[in-house]
């Protein structure tokens, strides 16, 4: 938890591989491509849900095994990982300053927003907003029990934003009052299903009760493939003491105390979600992946790839009318 949110939890196991290949002695391309795989395992078990965190890796990896495969010398493979590392950083932050360009033209004057937790996504669709001129309020939840929203009101403040924050639990109070829910996410599914931190999804739904829009802002790497074949996107359980403290504990050992680090906000919840590729309804979160994450064993003609393409063009437009 000392590095927060799922695009810069990407950036710093990209860079642990980076710095892992540079200062480890190895005498074998084929002994550095090895320890890199036992690397990137390790780390991918540090954040099960956040699936930026296996992407990222395997983007490194990949590249990793591609110049393992054609036997170059070790110095070429720490290169050619490096290169990837860099390419994945530099890509990562680039997309959050796409999603704040695009995410900020659905902000007018005058309009109050709500996000939960702590997205540097949504926290750049604001500040760029606010940079454009437009003036805007902006309530933050706490985001219990690690009180992300409490990093968000700071960065915001101190923007110059107009911040208000508020316990959780008052989300309904001054959800009518709100023109537009803005949250992050740390998992998309195929279906268009958001996983993101713990209380997003009643936030979805009493925003669905109000008639308030519900975005969501989130780097395409962030797409979660293999829940096109069927897998489940592993909710990350953390400890007890993030809820409680120790003595209060000690004193009641007889209650079990739950602490899910996020939840599902399923799809009919969802009006648009913004990437750094445009603008999408949820339901075109599969054509999305298709397009980003295609099958191994599939080679499609230039045809079906166009007619993809094609479809995932009329998405966009009418998410985007």
């Amino acid at each position: 938890m000392e590095v927060r949110g799922a695009g810069r939890i990407a950036r710093a196991a990209v860079t642990a591989l980076k710095r892992y290949c540079d200062e480890s002695e190895f005498a074998t391309s084929e002994e550095l491509y090895r320890g890199l795989l036992g690397a990137g395992a390790r780390l991918k078990d540090a954040r099960p849900t956040a699936v930026s965190l296996p992407n990222a890796i395997n983007y490194v990896l990949s590249a990793a095994g591609r110049g393992a495969e054609k036997g170059i010398s070790l110095d070429s493979l720490v290169a050619s990982i490096d290169e990837a590392c860099n390419s994945f950083i530099d890509s990562s932050l680039r997309a959050v300053q796409t999603i704040g360009m695009i995410g900020a033209k659905r902000i007018v004057d005058g309009d109050t927003i709500m996000t939960h937790c702590n997205s540097e996504a949504v926290t750049t669709v604001l500040t760029t907003a606010h940079s454009e001129g437009k003036r805007f309020n902006v309530i933050v939840t706490e985001t219990r029990p690690k009180y992300q929203g409490r990093i968000t009101a700071s960065v915001l403040a101190k923007n110059g934003l107009t911040v208000s924050l508020i316990p959780d639990s008052a989300a309904r109070v001054y959800m009518r009052k709100v023109d537009k829910e803005i949250v992050g996410a740390d998992a998309i599914a195929s279906n268009g299903a958001v996983v993101n931190k713990i209380g997003t999804a009643q936030m979805a739904v009493i925003a669905h009760e109000t008639r308030t829009k519900f975005y969501v802002a989130a780097e395409t790497y962030k797409l979660s493939p293999t829940t096109m074949l069927g897998e489940l996107v592993e909710i990350e359980d953390r400890g007890s003491l993030e809820v409680v403290p120790r003595k209060w504990q000690e004193s009641n050992k007889k209650v079990k105390v739950l602490n899910p680090a996020f939840d599902i906000t399923p799809p009919e919840f969802i009006d648009l979600i913004i990437t750094e590729q445009g603008i999408f309804p949820p339901q075109g979160m599969v054509l999305l992946m298709r397009e980003l994450y295609p099958a191994p064993t599939q080679k499609p003609t230039d045809a079906s790839a166009g007619a993809k393409r094609s479809d995932l063009t009329k998405a966009r437009l009418r998410r985007n009318r």
